[in-house]
């Protein structure tokens, strides 16, 4: 998909989680609506779910696709490293990222960007897995980013 379809496509994502969020504030309600709603329409999204960061671990939260990791080794791959870095990541090749945690061999690109709460601190990562390789760019991020922020509007 061309960028300009992408941004059109994240731009009405965005617009549909709008009208839905005003239902509930809820984070996890949300969570889970726009996990769906992403996996729906979004091309090449195998796995797309929250990381929730609990007690210094990160947890599984609401997610759409194969099964996922419960808690995920502290300071170790991918949603780590966003947390960590404090800043979205994009894995074109998640075997050649140090310390991968792969729930599912499948996953082969990945992206990360950090779930804030309403003060702006870091609670978790929206996670986000394709079955090809370097499927992520920065459309995806800033679509993704602009999706996470939405979550404590």
């Amino acid at each position: 998909m061309e960028a300009q379809q992408k941004k059109a496509r994240y731009a009405r994502v965005a617009e549909q989680l709008k009208e839905l969020f005003g239902a509930t504030r809820e984070p996890v309600a949300r969570m889970a609506t726009a996990a769906s709603l992403l996996q729906a329409k979004m091309e090449g999204f195998f796995w797309v779910g929250w990381y929730l960061l609990r007690d210094g671990e990160l947890t599984v939260g609401p997610y759409q696709g194969s099964l996922a990791c419960l808690v995920l080794e502290a300071h170790t791959g991918v949603c780590w490293a966003g947390i960590d870095r404090n800043e979205s990541v994009v894995a074109p090749d998640v075997h050649a990222f140090p310390g991968h945690i792969a729930c599912d061999s499948r996953s082969r690109s990945e992206i990360v960007v950090p779930l804030r709460d309403g003060t702006g601190t870091v609670v978790g990562v929206l996670d986000v897995d394709s079955e090809s390789l370097a499927h992520f760019d920065d459309v995806d991020r800033e679509g993704l980013e602009a999706v996470a922020a939405l979550i404590y509007v």
